[in-house]
């Protein structure tokens, strides 16, 4: 399964326009507000070197990078919560997203309308995570009510849950992001069975112009600065011209990108937040029909890394079969590696490292 992100933010703040040069899918982009209607999909290869480094090792007939899936959701404007606009639209589209990359516009552009008088990043965000506490609070307050309800018959976990949800409305209702409390694991427990918005890791993305590529401007330092107090990664993008640059061969978008001084494509810095901000590793599997990664949270075990594969692969496992990415390459191969006693034998308690390339064994 592919890593869910979802690209949120107010209208006409260059969503569909970082979302094309995220993906190159050639999302409709315009000037008005509510151009993106219904939410684009677009799945992406996560780039990494070393399946091509492996494959020097290993004759297999295909490479399978891990996915990533970039959803560009409608904009969202104040009283999205009961509705405004898109609202509802927008809200329950980010329900299933794994991490929200949350886009706010510092370029000017006076034929690209914007919704609010001025341009603003900081007070952007603040609208969208608004708007996403209200919401949460209807969904914690419904939640609430029925609770209570079920509780005067003496049931003990609807006790228990509303006792949970009076501490989590007391947060809302204090303005807090929910990722940023200190919760107790039943707190969580709840909190992710409501799948409530403003749980959700968030990535901050601004959307410069072209001259502020490279540029320290007094917005870019106020923003950054902004993305810290809030413990939030900060990514800088100019979405018009990653844009472009996606679409050139790989020799001339490495020659614009020196041009614009512009080290690392957006793609790249958002892929790597991401793993940050849900603390994903990295493993293998190569065989003769593929090499293949995988993408799991640390500290999974071998048995749920093997699930990963397929279920029998997690209901059936007897060991994993341990090579590290650093020890394949240096001894050159799963053969050498053996020989060199570089293959490890690991049974169901190991938590899988990030670069492992793992063969499992299981009965079917």
């Amino acid at each position: 399964m592919a890593l869910w992100c979802g690209i949120t933010g107010l209208p006409n703040v260059g969503k569909s326009t970082i979302f094309n040069a995220l993906t190159a899918a050639g999302a409709h982009a315009s000037n008005y507000p509510f151009c993106t209607i219904e939410p684009n999909f677009g799945q992406v290869r996560i780039p990494d070197r070393r399946l091509d480094e492996i494959a020097k090792y290993i004759n297999s007939k295909k490479i399978v990078p891990s996915m990533i899936e970039f959803v560009d959701i409608a904009g969202l404007v104040k009283g999205a919560h009961k509705g405004e606009g898109l609202g509802n639209q927008f809200l329950s589209n980010i329900l299933e997203m794994d991490t929200l990359v949350h886009v706010a516009r510092s370029f000017k552009a006076p034929d690209v309308a914007h919704v609010e008088p001025e341009i603003d990043p900081i007070k952007d965000i603040e609208i969208v995570e608004t708007e996403i506490i209200l919401k949460d609070i209807e969904l914690v307050t419904r939640r609430q009510s029925r609770d209570k309800k079920i509780a005067k018959s003496g049931d003990d976990h609807a006790k228990k849950e509303t006792h949970i949800l009076d501490h989590v409305l007391e947060l809302l209702n204090q303005g807090t992001q929910i990722r940023f409390a200190q919760l107790h694991e039943d707190e969580k427990t709840v909190v992710q069975e409501l799948k409530l918005l403003s749980y959700k890791p968030v990535i901050y993305v601004l959307n410069i112009s072209e001259d502020e590529i490279g540029a320290q401007s007094p917005g870019i330092i106020e923003f950054q600065r902004y993305a810290r107090s809030k413990n939030t990664p900060a990514v800088l993008i100019s979405g018009k011209i990653e844009e472009e640059l996606i679409r050139l061969p790989q020799e001339e978008r490495a020659e614009f990108c020196a041009d614009y001084g512009i080290s690392e494509l957006g793609l790249n810095s958002i892929i790597k937040e991401a793993f940050k901000t849900l603390n994903l590793i990295t493993f293998f599997t190569a065989n003769a029909n593929e090499i293949h990664s995988w993408t799991v949270p640390a500290g999974t075990k071998a048995p749920q890394a093997a699930g990963k594969i397929h279920s029998d692969f997690e209901h059936g496992f007897i060991r994993a079969e341990v090579i590290s990415f650093d020890d394949y390459i240096h001894y050159k191969g799963e053969h050498a590696c053996k020989e060199h006693g570089a293959m490890r034998l690991e049974g169901k308690d190991y938590a899988v490292r990030e670069g492992d390339i793992i063969f499992f064994r299981f009965n079917v």
